[in-house]
């Protein structure tokens, strides 16, 4: 009979040396925690390495608007102005401010995914400013709006559009369309972390974006319209920056109407930008 015997010692416990442990641990002080202006440029980096990689993100800003121009202008043109050169001095600051304004609910869209993603769940875990991720894809959004813009100008020069107020009227005339739409962006901005699917998003931003710019002065002037309907067009804030952009680019400083503009743009934004901040801490 043989027997075997079972060595019972337990394992000895590994203790790192300290040297071992400064090999692995970074030595010095800890990198400061990024100020909100850096992270939100940083995420707004990410927006335009996201169009890096896939560009066809840019259909909805160089297509969409070269359709819109040429289909409004020679739809419209001859039974409208006359002819389709003199229909297009009018059109093309409207056909420019609904352009813009109908892509800013991809900024809600884009919102949307990153949540089903979980992109945004790791974005909380990280030491820095919580808003500035949706901050960022705001400002990332606005190189494409500026992108837009530039194409539908560009395509209205080909046309045979003027700008009587140069190169400064259509500077300001830019500017005040991408601070507007960044404003009126924090509307999908909510919606993007309200709804639960994106093409629920999509669906919602049409019901509001298609009477909002149609029932406006983009095509034709109010004056044409049922009174009741004036009434709409009168308080509605598109009338009020396609007024304010129309006068810039023809070379008429419209004041009230500027005015007006950017009343409606720091209401918007402060009423959506407070909400969806409210909503993205406690989502």
């Amino acid at each position: 009979m043989t027997t075997t015997t079972t060595d019972h010692t337990a394992p000895a416990t590994y203790v790192p040396a300290a040297d071992s442990l400064g090999e692995v641990f970074a030595a010095g002080e800890p990198p400061p925690r990024p100020s909100a202006l850096s992270s939100s440029v940083t995420f707004g980096w990410r927006a335009m390495l996201k169009i890096k990689h896939v560009p066809e993100q840019l259909f909805d800003v160089t297509v969409f608007p070269v359709i819109m121009t040429l289909m409004f202008t020679y739809l419209f043109g001859g039974a409208l102005a006359g002819s389709t050169e003199d229909y297009l001095q009018f059109l093309l600051p409207g056909i420019l401010v609904m352009s813009v304004v109908m892509i800013t609910m991809y900024t809600g869209v884009g919102v949307n995914t990153d949540i089903e993603k979980g992109v945004f769940d790791r974005f909380r875990t990280l030491p820095i400013w919580r808003p500035s991720a949706l901050v960022g894809a705001l400002l990332g959004d606005m190189v494409r709006y500026t992108i837009a813009s530039t194409v539908i100008l560009v395509l209205g020069l080909i046309l045979g559009f003027r700008p009587a107020g140069g190169f400064v009227g259509v500077l300001g005339g830019v500017a005040l369309l991408v601070v507007f739409s960044f404003a009126f962006s924090w509307i999908w901005t909510m919606l993007g972390l309200l709804l639960r699917t994106e093409r629920s998003v999509m669906g919602v931003s049409m019901l509001v974006l298609f009477p909002g710019t149609f029932l406006s002065n983009v095509f034709v002037d109010p004056r044409t319209m049922p009174s009741w309907l004036q009434g709409f067009v009168d308080v509605n804030p598109i009338s009020h920056l396609v007024a304010s952009i129309r006068g810039l680019l023809h070379g008429r400083w419209v004041s009230d109407e500027i005015t007006w503009t950017l009343i409606s743009a720091a209401v918007i934004l402060a009423i959506f930008g407070t909400l969806t901040m409210r909503l993205y801490n406690r989502k």
